[in-house]
């Protein structure tokens, strides 16, 4: 490849030479782009799918099941259930904890909206924590100081798959009475202290998304140590319909007798959906190790350039991460992330942003949310940005990224 040259302003001395921006008319660092997040679909998990759909159970089958005992050997938890989509498993979960109007529940501030909205779907009333600045998680003091007598629980994200700081919240979930929610949609795979993810919180949900350490096309999924709430999650999931004689008010061994005992949903997961995620579990081990090499890689790049901050992980977290997220330092660059982000773009290595502060979006700000809750959270949105991380990047596409992070910084720096 060919590099394009600009002679920039005399600094420290001498003239500098540096790489022309794609952005403004340079050669980008590779022909073909390149998305921060991606689905590893091989054919022995295309082999599964079709093998369920010749089957006779293609809904309310077999392989729902057998995910879900593999989920529970794979976190360590008692119970499984699984579900249409982690905005579902949340939702569920919040049910199941009990939240309604007149509580308060405390949510991560820095999370996809579903994390807060299933609060509001239960008629309770999200309370926005602070992030710790350098491990971007939910601050376990800032929690303290939203308790209030009609506090009920907590949404805790395990934001880009590092764990949150479990021991510091259950303490304040033990000393309040609160249930624990784990937002693990981008966890799968992470352990606490030696402990898998899942095991951990009274209740704890995971997303199956495309861009996920693994997939099932969409899916969700809640497991939990605690039987009264796994059978609750069950009902909820499918109507509040239940075929357990011990659950209905009106029981009889009729083979063909169900009934209503409560409002629930159709929440379920397709078999076929199910045969696909089963088959990506047996992977995860794989896809967790390639995850773990490309954070190095990207790691060993960044943490010495005063113009990114790497995120900082707790030793208790071994993580399998969902997003690499680079940071900005504003004092060393002389650009805006918006600045960045499209220089970025246009060199084929395409970033996204992950999130907004969820009170910025503008239905929570009708429903009387401010500017300023958490300014650690605010910062942290306006500085960063998801570089590509998954399974199917090539060491090639990594140094790519690479290369395109180091030409960006090089024609802002300040």
């Amino acid at each position: 490849m060919v590099w394009q040259s600009l002679d920039v302003p005399f600094r420290e001395g001498r003239w500098m030479s540096m790489e022309q921006l794609a952005i403004f008319g340079g050669t980008p660092v590779r022909e073909d782009r390149i998305f921060y997040g991606r689905q590893c679909i091989e054919q022995d998990d295309i082999e599964a799918v079709v093998e369920t759909l010749k089957g006779d159970l293609i809904t309310c089958g077999p392989k729902v099941e057998a995910l879900e005992t593999q989920l529970c050997q794979v976190t360590g938890a008692k119970y499984a259930v699984v579900v249409a989509n982690g905005t579902a498993a949340l939702h569920l979960a919040a049910l199941a904890a009990g939240f309604g109007e007149g509580d308060e529940v405390i949510v991560s501030s820095i999370t996809f909206a579903a994390s807060a909205n299933c609060v509001l779907y239960c008629g309770a009333k999200p309370m926005f924590a602070d992030i710790r600045p350098d491990t971007y998680n939910i601050d376990p003091e800032s929690v303290r100081r939203l308790i209030t007598p009609r506090t009920r629980g907590i949404v805790a994200v395990d934001f880009t798959g590092q764990a949150v700081e479990h021991d510091a919240l259950r303490e304040i979930c033990r000393e309040h009475g609160l249930v624990m929610i784990e937002d693990a949609a981008h966890a799968i795979g992470t352990k606490y202290k030696g402990q898998p993810i899942g095991s951990i919180a009274d209740m704890t949900c995971f997303s199956f998304h495309p861009v996920k350490t693994v997939t099932g096309g969409e899916g969700g999924a809640i497991t939990t140590n605690d039987e009264a709430l796994y059978r609750r999650l069950l009902r909820v999931r499918t109507h509040g319909i239940t075929r357990s004689m011990d659950e209905m008010a009106h029981p009889t061994d009729a083979k063909w007798y169900n009934e209503q005992v409560e409002l629930g949903y159709n929440y379920r997961m397709t078999d076929f959906q199910a045969a696909l995620l089963l088959s990506q579990l047996h992977k995860l081990p794989k896809f967790a190790a390639r995850r773990k090499e490309i954070v190095e890689r990207y790691d060993r790049a960044f943490s010495q350039m005063p113009e990114l901050v790497v995120q900082k992980e707790i030793p208790e977290s071994d993580t399998t991460r969902h997003l690499y997220i680079l940071r900005l330092n504003p004092d060393r660059l002389k650009c805006d992330r918006r600045q960045f982000f499209d220089a970025m773009y246009a060199e084929n290595t395409c970033p996204q942003v992950h999130y907004l502060p969820v009170y910025w979006h503008s239905y929570y700000e009708k429903l009387g949310y401010e500017r300023g809750l958490c300014p650690n959270a605010e910062k942290l949105y306006e500085e960063i940005m998801s570089i590509p991380l998954y399974y199917g990047l090539s060491d090639e596409d990594v140094e790519d990224v690479i290369r395109a992070v180091k030409k960006v910084v090089a024609y802002y720096r300040a």
